[in-house]
């Protein structure tokens, strides 16, 4: 019997697997604006703390959720696509949890033992260095817990359940706001915990989370009953999540590598500019979740259809998900960027912030539209197992990027704003690279396709 996303119609199917998703991201684009005004009320060296983090932050949860989750879910999804592969779904569901477990120690390890030297070559000095690693150490306490939470919401993505993951994220959201605030900025006469309790409002959020989609998991939700007994670990099946996941993960490596040298390069105009690009470079990942939703939802569509061997279909649903993003993505930014103090001004007064941020919005924001229809091919990509050309076209945006900012400060001079040009032109490279790899090389049957001992081959 077929899957039911091999018939149903593209639009509506990926509305239902996006939607939910994506519905959950517009909140948290809220959350993040909220997260920010709480930073700036926390001073300048506040600002300029997590803007030395943060690289480090988006490189776990990317990679969590993007490169090893989008691979967790189009693994589940070819699994139930393919006909005689229930038993490797099952398993996939106590292998997945084992690389979470695995994966979060690693970089709770790596953030306690070479973040701090790495902040320090971004440009981080004095206050600013010191609040970024106390609260680098906290948040990252709690790694374990994001990495088990992005699976188990990955799990059910693959198996066709978007609303449970994005209704409890939506919950967790709406709950974070408030309590961080308080941890953060205190209540009363208690002065609050600063960066660190807006580290301890993240952590217990997603404790909760992972509490309640294992809950959903265990009832049922993917059409079988998890297990954690009873199944032998496999090369295979792990090899499977990896061989997607790694080169997933590679493409992230390369976008945070270029985001962290290039806050080394604003580091040197002074913390006023590390603090103002911290805002800037906040909206980029800000609207990156949109991309995230639909791109979740494409991996689950294009993974269904690749393990069955519907091919035009994958591509199909692909460049309906692309295009999608392209525009609502390319609206906010181009909105942003007519009126950049405006935005600016929400989250500081410090008129030197405010100038900093201005000069990365103006040359930055425009080309947003290109990094949405980037990302969520990348998604469609994870689903179809050809992980290729977003390696290329990531490890090419990375070169592109730090070359133009060298060459913006080294050679020609053109301070704060060529390093910021140059993120622009990263990113025209990024997105051209991988829409117009997919358009001239669309996959097909006839392409190495993944395989496992197990799989049935796909018709050419």
């Amino acid at each position: 019997m077929s899957h039911p996303l091999l018939t149903a119609p593209i639009g509506r199917s990926l509305l239902r697997l996006a939607g939910p998703t994506t519905g959950l991201m517009v909140v948290q684009i809220l959350v993040a604006a909220i997260d920010v005004w709480l930073i700036g009320s926390l001073g300048t060296d506040a600002l300029a703390a997590v803007a030395l983090v943060f690289p480090f932050q988006m490189l776990m949860m990317n990679i969590a959720m993007g490169g090893m989750g989008g691979s967790v879910a189009s693994s589940m999804a070819r699994a139930l696509g393919a006909a005689g592969r229930l038993d490797d779904a099952r398993a996939l569901v106590v292998h997945a949890l084992a690389l979470a477990a695995v994966l979060g120690v690693a970089f709770t390890t790596l953030a306690w033992t070479l973040a701090p030297a790495l902040y320090r070559l971004m440009g981080g000095d004095g206050d600013a260095l010191h609040e970024a690693v106390a609260y680098s150490h906290v948040w990252f306490a709690g790694a374990v817990l994001l990495w088990l939470f992005a699976f188990l919401a990955s799990l059910l993505r693959g198996g066709g359940d978007a609303v449970t993951p994005g209704l409890y994220g939506l919950v967790a959201s709406i709950v974070y706001v408030p309590m961080a605030a308080i941890l953060a900025l205190g209540v009363g006469s208690w002065p609050g915990l600063g960066l660190i309790g807006l580290a301890l409002a993240a952590m217990l959020t997603t404790t909760a989370n992972v509490l309640l989609l294992a809950r959903v998991l265990w009832r049922g939700r993917l059409g079988f009953v998890p297990a954690l007994g009873g199944i032998s670990l496999q090369r295979r099946l792990f090899a499977e999540i990896l061989r997607v996941g790694l080169l997933g993960s590679l493409t992230t490596v390369t976008a945070n590598a270029t985001a962290m040298v290039m806050a080394g390069l604003v580091g040197q105009f002074g913390v006023a500019a590390l603090a103002g690009y911290g805002i800037g470079v906040r909206l980029e990942f800000m609207v990156a979740p949109i991309a995230f939703g639909i791109g979740t939802g494409l991996t689950t569509l294009v993974g269904v259809a690749a393990g069955a061997g519907a091919w035009t279909r994958a591509v199909r649903a692909a460049w309906i998900g692309g295009l999608a993003s392209f525009a609502s993505i390319g609206l906010i930014g181009w909105t942003v960027a007519l009126m950049p103090e405006t935005w600016a001004r929400l989250f500081t007064s410090d008129d030197a912030v405010v100038a900093a941020s201005v000069v990365y919005i103006t040359r930055v924001a425009p080309f947003y539209c290109l990094f949405g229809l980037a990302l969520t091919l990348y998604f469609a990509s994870q689903g179809a197992g050809r992980m290729t050309v977003p390696v290329v076209a990531g490890i090419v945006r990375m070169v592109a990027t730090i070359l133009a900012g060298w060459l913006a400060v080294e050679a020609f001079e053109l301070g704060l704003a060529g390093v910021f040009a140059a993120i622009a032109v990263g990113i025209a490279v990024y997105g051209g690279l991988m829409a117009g790899l997919l358009f001239t090389m669309p996959w097909s049957g006839d392409a190495v396709r993944f395989r496992d001992s197990n799989a049935p081959q796909s018709p050419s």
